[in-house]
């Protein structure tokens, strides 16, 4: 039977325990919240509009973020984003 040298078991090892790492952070970042900054630029981007101001409000146990914004049209508009996207 065929036996794989010393050194590449702890290789082999070592990489799939850095794998394994990899996605355990990956899935807790994907996690994360959501600042108020990138709400408020995913707003900007949603609507082309200018911020004329923003609130952290909390629905229940969720943080909502709302941005009023001015349209370039002159309209005011209003999202809410949720913050644990």
């Amino acid at each position: 039977m065929w036996m794989m040298p010393r050194r590449s078991v702890i290789r082999t090892l070592l990489a799939t325990g850095l794998a394994a790492y990899g996605m355990a952070m990956t899935v807790s970042a994907g996690a994360r919240d959501l600042s108020l900054q990138e709400a408020v630029v995913q707003a900007q981007h949603e609507t082309d509009g200018r911020v004329l101001s923003v609130q952290t409000l909390n629905v229940g146990k969720r943080k909502v973020y709302r941005i009023k914004l001015l349209t370039r049209d002159g309209r005011v508009k209003v999202i809410q984003v949720a913050a644990d996207q």
